[in-house]
């Protein structure tokens, strides 16, 4: 028996929410749905948490914005020491931005100011990923490989060079799984060398991709060679933490499972949990001293960077996170989730690989498990799941083009770090639910 075809589409007549309560969100109609992606992976404690919400009202009535560049407070300085110990290691200098979009781009300025300061001002160039994707802003749309989301802009990015997406599911042609982060490094070396180590400021990626490649962590060993790689050739290691960062793949900072310290680092959607627009771009103190003793300060801030109200969500949020061990929690579970998705959808040929760290999960869906070969575009299997699982009563995250920017189907899991084992359990029975009754229409449709 096929699956009725869902009531919504992935963009028109979306329901309205009106409230939101932990795990879960209601529309106006009283419909409940449970949160399994955190939005776009965003909201780590959930909905509605009213230590946080305090947190925000004592604010807002001491004051809503000390501007930046007036003032410091209390709630930026607490946020900056809390990143700081997080962090670990040299980490220790930011500027707060509004999003992850500014985060990126504030990492890039951040990097020419730097090769500027140091007398290396041929470096203007970047190096990224295909299958990456770094936001919404001109500079972070140019170093991002998702072509759904950039082909509008082409021809206006500033200047940088695609090495291919390190994937252990889907290696570049000639390498294993096994051999996937040596390949790929030695690409990224031989792009270096090809286009002169003195036109590049610095290479970035995601550590865990995110949306563009639906939760592929590093190959092993990559992430380490790629930092030898980026030191031996004066070019700086940028880590794209927005959506895998803050504690969402089971350490705070995601690069820290493969022992690795970039040079600049971008957060933001897990840092306030989106209870108010908040990211960082934070530097080493050797990236800080040089470019400090030339200009004096980051050149790069908003109006809003370092909006108190924010920094004061940021800290509410990340005091809750630390005293509830949510970090070990969300580190604990990853092998849970798995498993739990691998027993919810067994028997379906269509789930080529369940990967990811924490709560950072996804499946793809393939058309051959054998060959790997996706279904074909015109199925648009992620929109309809993305639909059906609505209907269902589950928020996920599913895209498509995953494979080459057109083929290629994932669905997200991000649950929130204090969801319920319960609530997890439900996630999961939910998406597989989902997942069968799209794939079980496309099949014998």
């Amino acid at each position: 028996m096929t699956a009725p075809a869902p009531s919504i589409s992935a963009t028109d007549h979306l329901p309205k929410v009106v409230r939101g309560a932990g795990s879960y969100l209601y529309d106006t109609t009283g419909k409940q749905y449970i949160d399994g992606s955190g939005g776009p992976a965003v909201y780590c404690l959930g909905h509605g948490n009213a230590e946080v919400n305090a947190a925000v009202l004592a604010q807002m009535n001491q004051i809503a914005h000390g501007y930046r560049y007036n003032f410091t407070t209390d709630a930026l300085e607490e946020l900056t020491e809390i990143i700081r110990a997080a962090c670990g290691g040299t980490l220790r200098e930011m500027v707060f931005v509004t999003g992850g979009s500014e985060a990126v781009e504030s990492c890039l300025k951040i990097a020419l100011q730097y090769q500027t300061a140091i007398g290396r001002k041929s470096r203007r160039r970047f190096i990224s990923r295909q299958r990456s994707w770094h936001g919404n802003t001109l500079g972070a749309l140019g170093v991002s490989g998702f072509a759904e989301r950039t082909a509008a802009f082409e021809g206006a990015f500033i200047p940088s060079i695609n090495v291919s997406a390190a994937n252990a599911y889907r290696p570049v042609d000639g390498a294993t799984p096994e051999t996937a982060g040596a390949a790929c490094a030695a690409e990224l070396e031989a792009t270096i060398l090809r286009e002169g180590a003195e036109t590049i400021a610095a290479f970035i990626f995601e550590p865990v991709v995110g949306a563009a490649g639906g939760c592929v962590p590093a190959p092993e060993g990559y992430a380490r060679a790629v930092r030898e790689i980026c030191t031996r050739h004066g070019i700086l290691m940028i880590a794209d933490e927005v959506m895998c960062g803050a504690g969402r793949c089971g350490t705070w900072r995601a690069l820290q499972r493969d022992g690795v310290e970039p040079d600049i680092m971008s957060i933001a959607k897990g840092l306030a949990g989106g209870y108010l627009p908040l990211g960082a771009a934070i530097c080493t103190t050797a990236v800080h001293e040089a470019l400090h003793a030339v200009d004096g300060a980051f050149q790069t801030g908003h109006t809003f960077s370092g909006h108190t109200a924010a920094c004061a969500a940021g800290v509410a949020v990340q005091r809750i996170v630390a005293r509830e061990g949510l970090i070990a929690r969300v580190a604990a579970n990853e092998s849970r989730l798995k498993g739990w998705l691998g027993d919810a959808l067994q028997g379906m040929e269509a789930v080529g690989d369940i990967r990811g760290r924490g709560h950072f999960i996804a499946l793809e869906l393939v058309a051959n498990r054998a060959t790997k070969r996706p279904f074909d575009a015109s199925h648009k299997l992620a929109m309809k799941i993305r639909a059906q699982a609505m209907d269902n009563g589950l928020i996920c995250y599913p895209v498509g083009g995953n494979v080459d920017g057109v083929h290629g189907d994932i669905v997200i899991l991000a649950p929130p770090y204090n969801a319920t084992d319960a609530e997890l359990q439900e996630i999961v029975d939910k998406a597989a639910q989902s997942v069968r009754q799209v794939l079980t229409a496309e099949l014998l449709g």
